[in-house]
C-alpha cells in the first residue's frame, strides 16, 4: 500500500513532527509561538511543512496533506503487469474521466496510482490510461493539476526518446 494512501492515525505512526518558528510577515504575534510544522516520514525521509498560517493546528493540517502530496510524488509501489486499479480509483471513475479535485483528501493517493502505473507502462500514457479505465487526456489533466508530477511524466518520456507534452 502506498504511503499516500494510508489513513493518518497509520502515517503519523511513521512520522516525526517538529515544530517551529518561521519569520517573515505576519504581523506582532508571528514569532511568539512555535507554529510552524514540519512532518518527516521516517522511512521515505520525505517531508511536509507549512508555517503561512499563525494557527498551530492549520499549519498541522496543511503539512499533512503536503507530506501526503509529496508521498504520492517520491515513492513508487511497483504494480504488476495484470494489477486492477484500487477500489479508491474505481470509485473516482465516471465513465472515462476520473472525478478528484486536488484539494480533496484522495488526490494523493489517486496521484501516487497513476504514477505507479504510469512506471508500469514504461510512461505510455495510451496503455497506462487503458489499463486505469480512463482516457489519455483525463490522465494528462490529473497529472497537470500536481505541476511536480507532469513536468516528472515528461522528465521520463524524454529519457525514453517519446513525445513531451505541452
Amino acid at each position: 500500500m502506498h504511503p499516500a494512501s494510508l489513513s493518518l492515525e497509520k502515517l503519523l505512526l511513521d512520522c516525526d513532527i517538529k515544530k517551529t518558528r518561521r519569520g517573515g510577515p505576519g504581523g506582532q504575534h508571528r514569532n511568539k509561538v512555535e507554529s510552524a510544522i514540519v512532518i518527516t516520514h521516517r522511512p521515505t525521509s520525505v517531508i511536509g511543512q507549512a508555517g503561512e498560517r499563525r494557527s498551530q493546528h492549520e499549519n498541522r493540517a496543511i503539512a499533512i496533506e503536503r507530506l501526503r502530496v509529496n508521498l504520492a510524488l517520491a515513492v513508487r509501489v511497483p504494480v504488476s503487469p495484470d494489477q486492477s486499479p484500487s477500489e479508491l480509483w474505481l470509485s473516482r471513475l465516471k465513465g472515462q474521466k476520473i472525478s478528484v479535485s486536488d484539494q480533496h483528501t484522495d488526490f494523493p493517493a489517486v496521484l501516487a496510482e497513476a504514477l505507479d502505473f504510469l512506471v508500469a507502462c514504461e510512461f505510455d500514457v495510451v496503455t497506462t490510461a487503458s489499463r486505469l479505465g480512463i482516457s489519455s487526456s483525463q490522465l494528462v489533466k490529473l497529472l497537470k493539476s500536481a505541476p511536480p508530477a507532469f513536468q516528472y511524466l515528461n522528465d521520463q518520456r524524454k529519457e525514453r526518446d517519446l513525445s513531451v507534452f505541452r
